[in-house]
């Protein structure tokens, strides 16, 4: 199957968790979680995105439902191949033959020139002419709007599925990054862990993941009643009776499963602004930091990091899809997109 983008560029968020694609003049047509599941009998595809995420942990063995991203890079390059090819089929016109395209990519800033060129191949066997990689800090600044072409320097940290990137951005260029692998997929793997320490309950990714996101907590407020007082109940197996069991959880539990993969994630924003030139550190303190990514939605994560620098921390109203938008936007100037990818090389 091949696939017609005419003469309309788009920018992709190849994220651990989640897909993004954006289209030139469209905005982000498409945002899925970054699954495929395969039927190894029939060696054919099954699902993709939401409809194979709902498959993890109940597939026979014969279904394998795999996520071809791990800690931000790829992992499996067959099944991501397939993955995109999935995925933008269901956005994109069919024809017999491709049209000379433009791609841009967002990739964690620790990537290896390896892996970023495993990246490019990938899109590029989808029929890309033209491809070019941006860092994710990088791309989500210009997502979020921060000047980051002139000599004002600029604070983005990206957390998202597998990694968490902060970088400080002025110039067209990144001054100084830092790139954990460490990231949401850690916190989830943190609540898994403390359930069946604490409760000798083994539950599944997804239970986890759904903790995360409606009890998360990274800063305890006595004062913020109306979120201290939620209840959310963990479904799992029985370590000692192997019987399915129920827990109501509060937020004050998640926390504590979570605070240590929060404060490794806290330290490497630390870490990034104390490799900052000094008069570059000036302008961060004016301008504050700016959180994207799913992570960035972790109730209280801005405040914390505030507390931990001194520095006015906040979620971007478009935390999620900063990166794809930037990725996409960069491409409305050329000469400005060749130069933020040559700057990656230098």
């Amino acid at each position: 199957m091949l696939f017609y983008f005419g003469k309309k560029d788009i920018g992709i968020d190849l994220g651990t968790a989640n897909t993004l694609v954006y289209v030139k003049g469209k905005g982000i047509v498409l945002n899925q979680p970054s699954v495929i599941a395969v039927d190894m009998h029939a060696k054919r595809i099954l699902a993709v995105g939401e409809e194979a995420k709902k498959m993890i942990g109940k597939a026979p063995k014969h279904i394998r439902v795999i996520r071809p991203l791990e800690d931000g890079v790829i992992s499996n390059f067959d099944m991501t191949i397939e993955m995109l090819r999935e995925f933008l089929s269901k956005v994109l016109d069919t024809v017999s033959r491709f049209a000379k395209i433009r791609v841009v990519i967002g990739v964690p800033s620790g990537v290896t020139e390896v892996e970023k060129r495993a990246v490019e191949e990938v899109v590029r066997q989808m029929g890309a002419k033209e491809v070019y990689i941006l860092d994710e800090p990088l791309a989500a600044a210009i997502g979020c709007g921060l000047p980051i072409d002139g000599p004002v320097g600029s604070m983005v940290a990206d957390i998202g599925g597998g990694t968490s990137d902060i970088a400080i951005i002025a110039l067209e260029g990144i001054v100084t990054s830092t790139s954990i692998r460490h990231a949401g997929d850690k916190l989830n793997e943190s609540i898994i862990s403390y359930m069946r320490k604490n409760y000798e309950l083994i539950i599944g990714e997804r239970m986890a993941e759904e903790l995360k996101i409606n009890l998360g907590c990274a800063y305890l407020d006595p004062t913020e009643t109306e979120f201290n007082s939620r209840i959310y109940s963990a479904s799992g197996r029985d370590i000692v009776t192997g019987l399915p069991r129920t827990y109501d959880l509060t937020p004050n539990e998640i926390y504590d499963a979570m605070k240590e993969s929060i404060d490794v994630i806290v330290d490497g924003v630390k870490a990034t602004l104390e490799d900052a030139p000094p008069a570059i550190a000036a302008d961060i303190v004016k301008s504050g930091i700016v959180l994207t990514g799913g992570g960035a939605l972790i109730f209280g994560l801005d405040r914390l990091i505030e507390e931990e620098t001194g520095i006015k921390s906040f979620a971007a109203e478009n935390a999620l899809e900063a990166v794809a938008e930037g990725t996409g936007t960069s491409l409305s100037n050329i000469d400005k997109l060749e130069r933020y990818a040559s700057n990656m090389k230098s």
